[in-house]
């Protein structure tokens, strides 16, 4: 099976989607509009990258992306040349665009957030681009069933949702090289350091909680890196906890799993309904992480409130902490909130599963064919 995947060569999601099927003897061909940067695919022959070498940014906010369909004329002649079973787009607009106009058939479009959460309230034309996209699909994925639904006002077609899960190999509790003393009880989230993802709510949420308990040994970690790096330390400054506070920059994704069994609790208060699907919740609870999420997007489907976590409103310091609060003087509760994560991840989640479930859909529209 030939496999011609649409999408960003350098996200972490689309390594781990190409190197997953590249194990399963799938010959796959990533076209990249962003030049590939990492050595991830390096040790698979069976994946090939092809790139535009522009600079490609997630601000869907400008009509200026149409620049890319420059691309286009490129992609037809490597369908041409590879002549694949499958066209994949990997995001609904930008690359679902690119696609689109190529005429190719079986195309498959996965949608990923913000391509159908914000690309087409923007305008009229964006509107209609992604209406256009979808239309082009003979099969649209989600990751999640709120972006299922919010997909379904742009097209009439059936939406299959297909989880990105969690290596529950990779992702597991575990005794790792801490940055942190045993007796620390550490507070924190795995996320880039954008707007959307609500931060600051979480750095105004520790300062609350280590005010009110200042004979406990709070610590708070922040790993990953982002526009507002720079801002979100200056706000630790500020605050007075930049002492009690680790902020890693950018790590590579095989350390993940080192970073969120560091945690005691993980926090993630995004602010914004592109949240699509929360992996980094997963990822926390497969390590058996109690949870605090905010009520938006698809976080609330993968955190079962009261049981793995503790749902809150966004944008909300003061809930945030309670929550974490309720948490610190609990200890079996957070031993059980964790293993009952675990147990989910391992129920709904399994990557394994995911992955099988890709592969079934690629049979059966090869069948269909």
């Amino acid at each position: 099976m030939k496999i011609l995947l649409l999408s960003d060569a350098n996200s972490s999601h689309t390594i781990k989607w190409v190197t997953s099927l590249a194990i399963r003897d799938i010959d796959i061909l990533i076209f990249s509009l962003n030049k590939c940067v990492v050595d991830e695919y390096n040790k698979y022959k069976n994946i090939k990258i092809k790139s535009l070498n522009e600079k490609v940014t997630k601000k869907e906010g400008s009509i200026l992306k149409l620049k890319y369909l420059k691309a286009l004329p490129l992609l037809k002649k490597i369908i041409k040349e590879y002549n694949p079973d499958i066209l994949h787009a990997h995001y609904a607009s930008s690359y679902g665009l690119l696609g689109a106009l190529t005429g190719f058939h079986p195309f498959i479009i996965s949608v990923w957030g913000s391509d159908v959460f914000s690309f087409p309230k923007k305008s009229i034309l964006h509107k209609e681009l992604l209406k256009f996209n979808l239309k082009k699909a003979d099969k649209i994925l989600s990751t999640s069933h709120v972006m299922a639904k919010e997909t379904s006002l742009y097209t009439n077609k059936e939406i299959e949702v297909t989880p990105f899960g969690i290596d529950i190999n990779q992702f597991k509790p575990m005794d790792v090289e801490s940055l942190f003393d045993k007796k620390d009880i550490v507070i924190g989230t795995v996320k880039t350091l954008e707007e959307k993802y609500g931060i600051e709510y979480l750095i105004r949420a520790f300062k609350i909680v280590s005010d009110k308990y200042p004979g406990l040994p709070l610590k708070l970690l922040i790993v990953g890196g982002g526009s507002l790096e720079n801002k979100l330390k200056n706000l630790a400054k500020q605050l007075q906890i930049d002492n009690k506070t680790i902020f890693t920059g950018k790590v590579p994704y095989n350390e993940v799993p080192k970073y969120q069994n560091m945690l005691t609790i993980s926090v993630s208060v995004s602010v914004s309904d592109s949240e699509s699907f929360g992996v980094a919740i997963l990822e926390a609870s497969a390590c058996e992480k109690p949870v605090v999420v905010s009520n938006v997007g698809g976080l609330t489907e993968v955190v079962e409130d009261g049981v793995t976590g503790i749902i809150v409103p966004p944008r909300n310091p003061e809930k945030t902490a309670e929550a974490i609060e309720k948490l610190l003087l609990d200890k079996n509760l957070i031993e059980e909130m964790g293993k009952a994560g675990r147990k989910r991840v391992l129920e709904l989640y399994k990557w394994e599963d995911n992955v099988k479930q890709m592969l079934d859909i690629y049979n059966e529209i090869l069948r269909s064919k």
